[in-house]
């Protein structure tokens, strides 16, 4: 009776434990539940992409489209180069893996996506991982009523400075260019001596031992020129504008070297690109010659490739291109990796990149205590015909939207009426960026 009595004893102190327990989790599952505003995790119902051409670029978007009715997202996942392959990475691939699960586990599904290919760290699946990434990141703000900087901390500032660009085939036409940007209140300013891509570029004149009738690239030439025009740049101005300009990674390394010293008397606020990804270990030259400000990252898609500089504070600015990283998601890391390291940030923003992505710049600008300064590329009203709600620009402030997830819808009737094509600057080459050649016909790293 004694030993009954003990085990009826301790199956009712296990029945409250128990009841207690689950007593607790009810209790925490509703509190999800009203955080969540009563309504389950949205699961994904359908990734779709979206392609336009609507001003001479060809952007990529992907839509993601959730089990609960009107709840959506949409994300960057544009690669000009190669855009045509990114819609066969999100269908065929990423779509088939992700249907059906929740979209508040971003984190997750990031790492999942990423590791799906095995081989990874490259251009289409990352810039298809960032489509995928930044709808789900448009989704959780969508669901809460918040723009994107709410969810990760809010804001550090009001708005956020950029840098204005000013080109022009001699150093006369660039210092007018340069004096209209400043009547509008930029500070910083990039400039260049003419040319595809950077300066110099192809505007280098043809001398009769040109072995080749392609794009010619002078190295020479091109540093001398462009050494002379800021120069002369930074002495028609007053201390109170800083310059920079992208040597584009097409210099050797011993000419970049050389040019960082070159400059270091100047304001500048960076040299950009430097070097070429596979020359990264010249950094480390070039910071123990001089103190000139570094600007690197818009070729990189691994993080071999930005650890080390920015570990070793080799740069002063880190300038990848979000969605050839992969998206909001490591962006937030890499920029979080600068701050400890005092390495600050300055994304890349070209003319062939999707509202979407200027909007993910700028929030990841608002958010970051080591923002540094943003590149900026206007719209094309065409381009404003297909993306409502874009990042406004009152110069020389950029500013981030208030709406929920990133604040912009796609017209995508607007957005069929241009198709891609294979036409602008590259013509015939699909998109392809081409090549630069020395006058013995060498290819050259751009």
């Amino acid at each position: 009776m004694t030993m009954n009595r003990r085990g009826l004893l301790r199956s009712m102190a296990g029945a409250g434990m128990l009841s207690l327990t689950c007593a607790r989790e009810q209790r925490a599952q509703e509190a999800a539940g009203q955080a969540a505003r009563g309504m389950p995790a949205p699961k994904i119902k359908d990734i779709q992409v979206i392609e336009t051409q609507p001003a001479g670029a060809r952007l990529t978007v992907v839509k993601i489209l959730t089990d609960q009715d009107g709840l959506y997202g949409y994300g960057c996942a544009t690669f000009t180069q190669r855009a045509e392959l990114v819609r066969v990475a999100v269908e065929r691939y990423l779509k088939p893996l992700l249907l059906g699960r929740t979209t508040d586990r971003i984190e997750d599904i990031w790492q999942t996506a990423y590791d799906s290919s095995y081989w990874k760290n490259g251009p289409v699946l990352n810039n298809a991982i960032s489509g995928v990434d930044e709808a789900l990141w448009d989704i959780k703000g969508r669901q809460a009523g918040m723009p994107v900087y709410q969810l990760v901390g809010g804001k550090c500032r009001e708005a956020v400075e950029c840098f204005a660009s000013a080109r022009g085939g001699d150093p006369k036409a660039v210092i007018e260019a340069s004096k209209e940007i400043v009547k509008r209140g930029f500070r910083y300013i990039r400039v260049g001596g003419g040319g595809e891509g950077g300066p110099g570029g192809s505007a280098a004149p043809r001398a009769s031992n040109v072995l080749h009738n392609g794009p010619l690239y002078d190295r020479g030439a091109t540093y001398r020129r462009t050494l002379k025009l800021l120069e002369e740049c930074s002495g028609t101005f007053g201390a109170e504008i800083q310059w920079a300009t992208d040597m584009h990674e097409r210099y050797d390394p011993r000419q970049a070297v050389q040019f960082c010293k070159a400059v270091e008397k100047l304001n500048i606020f960076f040299i950009e690109d430097p070097l070429s990804p596979e020359d990264l270990a010249y950094f480390r030259q070039i910071r123990e010659q001089c103190t000139t400000p570094l600007a690197m990252g818009e070729l990189f898609n691994s993080p071999h490739e930005w650890q080390p500089l920015i570990q070793e504070r080799l740069i002063d600015y880190i300038r990848c291109h979000v969605s050839q990283v992969g998206g909001f998601t490591p962006a937030r890391k890499i920029a979080l990796l600068g701050e400890n390291f005092g390495v600050k940030t300055c994304w890349h923003a070209p003319g062939d990149l999707s509202p979407v992505g200027h909007m993910a710049n700028v929030t990841l600008d608002i958010v970051s205590y080591n923002f540094g300064i943003q590149e900026w590329s206007p719209f094309n009203p065409r381009v404003l015909e297909v993306f409502h709600g874009c990042a406004e620009m009152k110069d020389p402030y950029l500013w981030v939207s208030e709406k929920p997830g990133w604040g912009i819808e796609v017209d995508e009737k607007a957005a069929a009426k241009f198709p891609f094509t294979d036409s602008g600057a590259r013509s015939g080459l699909n998109g392809g960026w081409g090549d630069l050649r020395l006058a013995d016909g060498t290819v050259i790293k751009q």
